[in-house]
């Protein structure tokens, strides 16, 4: 449903830290369950890994990023591959999870005061793209923006009632309707007739960058 690009430097960017700190939470998990599998505590571990006592407690805690040298010495002291530290990592997935009000808001071709535009997620490093958007329009306007892009889209209406057109079709969306439809066609709100009105876009489009 956009035109303009979300900024996706800062998405990656919070993916790519929320990944290191998924590791160094995988890591400390594997460190701590091999250590208790040989009934070790963290000082005698940290004594035949030569580590501080401190430095050990932080990385069974995930608030460190244990260097290849560190990790070794643990591996050797717990008698297990280094390897092994990464297994509860491997098994993770992507995920996004967004509280309630939060999102990442979109600058965009009608976007202003009364008109909201909140991204929730996005894949990366996908052959596709899946992009949901939490849609706000709490004031009266006469003109709306029109929208053409490739893909597919899907609208389920939360709140307020809005006349949405899809090519030379209307629709008219209340709250639990859904509208699913050929993105490259024009589309867009084509009047408001309850405020405020909320709905969510999921537009799903082949990724240009796989």
């Amino acid at each position: 449903m956009t035109d303009a690009e979300p900024d996706f430097d800062r998405i990656e960017s919070t993916n790519e830290q929320h990944s290191v700190e998924a590791l160094e939470i995988a890591i400390g998990k594997q460190v701590r369950a091999s250590r208790k599998r040989l009934h070790l505590t963290v000082a005698a571990l940290a004594k035949q890994a030569q580590l501080s006592t401190g430095m050990l407690s932080k990385i069974e805690n995930g608030q460190t990023s244990p260097s290849l040298a560190t990790l070794t010495s643990l591996a050797n002291a717990l008698q297990v591959p280094v390897t092994s530290f990464f297994r509860g990592y491997e098994e993770q997935r992507d995920v996004t999870f967004i509280r309630a009000g939060e999102g990442l808001p979109i600058e965009r071709r009608g976007s202003g005061a009364g008109h909201q535009y909140h991204l929730l997620g996005h894949t990366i490093g996908k052959p596709y793209n899946v992009e949901p958007y939490l849609i706000t329009i709490d004031d009266e306007s006469e003109v709306f923006p029109v929208f053409q892009h490739s893909g597919m889209e899907f609208i389920y209406m939360l709140e307020g009632s809005v006349a949405y057109r899809h090519a030379n079709k209307t629709y008219t969306l209340e709250p639990g309707d859904t509208l699913f439809f050929d993105a490259e066609s024009s589309h867009g709100p084509d009047e408001i007739l309850k405020l405020p009105c909320r709905y969510l876009s999921i537009i799903v489009s082949e990724s240009t960058s796989s």
